[in-house]
């Protein structure tokens, strides 16, 4: 018999939300859009987050459940109720959203079984929105210093509107081994650590400053660069009819950490990352059903 390979164990941590666009409500969080993308691709998926004892909280448990993420790690607040994020479209797809405050995912608390869980992970993907509360952050700090010293720990830095600081970012990174940012987030970070050059020489600047693995910057249809401290890549997607693009970043991470995970070549994680982010362009909410070309 051949014994089946054990799936890599991979969590989000952060926010579970609900966006609501002008056609209806669709689920979200790039955390939680990370886990579901990770499962289609075949991992073992959890999230590590909080909801309120709501409708929208009861929804999304549901939601997650079946996309076969484990929401053991699910916790419920009957203080918070569950986040929402109001959603509008520019003419080319491109989000802006206005982040509803002191809601649960601000306030997830630090249970066993997220303790239990952390040291058991491949991988560990979180962002800088989930810590501009204290509780969050404080959480999200004690369950990265769980994880076993050879998780990917994950810095997607996601930046929203003004729910950042540098010394978020700082930490973030000096926590991390791999980064994922994109075009407009890049001039963020090469501030804060003091480099000048093309995008491939500030890159290797922050991956010397943090001895980092592996980073990744998106640049939306213009493709993504890929750096290690010894190669780099950089790949395109093919064009694409984009609807929206809510939730290409997190299905390019959860690809790029499952080619990552499985020691494939640079060039051809960034391939696969980019042809599964265009695809979801394609798509309205951020966590559509996959071809099986894309999970392969």
């Amino acid at each position: 018999m051949i014994e089946k390979t054990p799936a890599y164990r991979i969590c989000g941590v952060g926010e579970v939300l609900w966006d609501a666009f002008p056609e209806g409500e669709k689920f979200g969080g790039a955390p939680a859009n990370f886990t579901c993308h990770c499962h289609s691709l075949g991992a073992e998926a959890y999230v590590v987050s909080c909801i309120g004892r709501d409708d929208r909280g009861k929804t999304a448990r549901e939601f997650l459940d079946n996309h076969g993420v484990d929401t053991s790690c699910l916790a419920e607040s009957s203080e918070h109720e569950t986040g929402v994020v109001i959603v509008t479209l520019d003419d080319e797809g491109k989000p802006d959203y206005e982040i509803k405050e002191g809601v649960a995912w601000d306030n997830i608390p630090l249970t066993g079984a997220m303790t239990a869980l952390a040291p058991r992970l491949d991988a560990v993907c979180f962002g800088s929105l989930c810590q501009r509360n204290s509780v969050s952050r404080g959480t999200i700090e004690k369950f990265l210093a769980a994880t076993s010293r050879d998780c990917l720990r994950v810095f997607d830095i996601n930046i929203r509107q003004h729910f950042y600081s540098d010394e978020i970012i700082r930490n973030s990174l000096e926590m991390s081994n791999v980064l994922k940012l994109n075009d407009e987030e890049l001039p963020i970070v090469a501030r804060l650590v003091g480099a000048e050059g093309s995008d491939e020489e500030i890159i290797m600047a922050i991956i010397s400053q943090f001895d980092l693995e592996l980073v990744a910057l998106t640049m939306g249809e213009k493709g993504a660069l890929m750096v290690t401290p010894t190669e780099s890549s950089f790949a395109a997607p093919e064009a694409a009819n984009v609807i929206n693009t809510v939730g290409a970043g997190d299905s390019f991470t959860a690809s790029m950490i499952m080619g990552y995970l499985a020691d494939k070549p640079l060039n051809g994680i960034n391939q696969s990352a980019n042809a599964l982010a265009a695809y979801v362009c394609t798509k309205h909410g951020a966590v559509p059903p996959l071809p099986a070309s894309l999970t392969e």
